[in-house]
């Protein structure tokens, strides 16, 4: 059972035919392999192609296991490439292939190709690849479902929605296939098994030396704090107090650096809101999805507030704005949401329960002087909007039943 994923498709669709090559990057089984599949399917349905000019590999397959090089890769397709009409190459989690950018240079300077490719890594587009094809590929960064694709799974699938879909999502996320899952046992057994496939196939390979007891630790330790205030510091300290041996604040910086090109956290820069600028240092982590939270969390408990920052942080990143955390002279707001040029400050909060929460929220902008729109999203259902700060339902958000303004 599967859904169109309109807002990706839509993006993608004007590159058909483009000459750049369509790179598809995100965390493992976000549903990057299905979207290649919708490609496909509009390409054949929708235009002239014919079947035998679209060459489809898998690297994941067992079929394709051979395929370990460059030099295979490309007797492999250009076996396949028998005439000069345009031929259509998806190549799925391509990082498995040594030199794959050899062999994307080659086609795309000496055949008519169009190229898609996907890869569990961040990384896809750097090194290389970069140095290669710089200026010649279009990124496009998938995520897991996003809480309105996540009803529409169920509605266009005829299924009856979980109780409580909101906090069901909140819980246990939008990664895909979890929805095959109805107990919350089951469900958070199928989180882990990404978590851990993540790590033993991306991360701690034969090739990395990294210990992988340490980093399950660390990483652990570092998913299940999502979008809390962050320290270096303070993971050597959690990790030296109850282990022999000992980690040091650089070791922290390579496994965040490895989680990040994993596709499974985001590093979120602080943005001086008084001088318009964003500061070098890293303020806070988020997770790709909020299910990672409970799989990386052996109490089984999650901060609801912490899971709702988390939340609307992937939201706003589906949505296309660039997010960074707000610093005032006072302290700090959730969110700085940029796009083209304009941007607007966001708060947010599980409800607006008593009067000191709602003077903490809205009075978290009472030294920005930045005339930008200001918001406070809550789990509250009463319009609370006050002193030209508006308050917004984060569902009725997440759902498209309002939306902010940025200027």
């Amino acid at each position: 059972m599967l859904i169109k994923r309109k807002q990706y498709l839509e993006n993608i669709r004007r590159f058909y035919e483009s000459n750049l090559i369509k790179v598809l990057t995100g965390v493992r089984r976000c549903g990057k392999s299905v979207l290649l599949n919708q490609i496909k399917e509009e390409l054949l349905a929708e235009t002239k192609i014919r079947e035998d000019h679209i060459i489809s590999i898998n690297f994941e397959d067992i079929k394709f296991s051979k395929i370990k090089n460059c030099n295979k890769l490309n007797d492999y397709i250009l076996k396949r490439i028998l005439d000069e009409n345009k031929y259509y190459i998806f190549l799925d989690e391509i990082q498995h292939v040594r030199q794959f950018e050899k062999v994307l240079a080659s086609l795309k300077a000496t055949k008519n190709v169009s190229i898609f490719v996907t890869g569990s890594n961040s990384k896809l587009l750097s090194g290389k690849l970069a140095s290669l094809l710089v200026g010649r590929c279009k990124e496009f960064k998938i995520m897991p479902f996003s809480y309105s694709e996540f009803v529409k799974y169920y509605e266009e699938n005829g299924l009856i929605l979980p109780n409580k879909p909101l906090q069901n999502y909140l819980r246990f996320g939008g990664m895909p296939q979890r929805m095959d899952y109805n107990l919350e046992e089951d469900i958070k057994e199928y989180l882990k098994s990404i978590y851990y496939g993540i790590i033993d196939k991306d991360i701690c390979n034969a090739k990395s030396k990294i210990d992988k007891e340490t980093f399950f630790t660390i990483s652990k330790y570092i998913i299940s704090n999502a979008s809390k205030e962050f320290s270096t510091s303070s993971v050597v300290e959690y990790y030296n107090k109850n282990n022999s041996d000992k980690i040091y604040s650089e070791n922290v910086y390579r496994y965040l650096d490895k989680l990040e090109q994993a596709c499974l956290i985001s590093r979120v820069k602080r943005y001086d809101i008084s001088s318009k600028r964003t500061l070098k240092h890293i303020e806070k982590q988020f997770v790709v999805d909020n299910g990672f939270l409970l799989a990386c969390n052996d109490s089984n408990k999650i901060l609801i507030s912490h899971a709702l920052e988390n939340l609307v942080y992937n939201e706003l990143i589906f949505r296309g704005y660039d997010v960074k955390i707000g610093k005032t002279y006072k302290g700090e707001i959730d969110f700085v949401a940029i796009k083209d040029g304009k941007k607007c400050f966001i708060q947010v909060a599980y409800l607006l329960a008593n009067d000191d929460v709602i003077k903490r929220e809205f009075g978290a902008f009472d030294s920005v002087r930045d005339p930008s729109p200001k918001y406070v999203f809550s789990l509250d259902e009463y319009d609370m909007s006050m002193k030209g700060i508006t308050h917004f339902n984060i569902e009725d958000w997440l759902l498209n039943r309002v939306d902010i303004f940025l200027s």
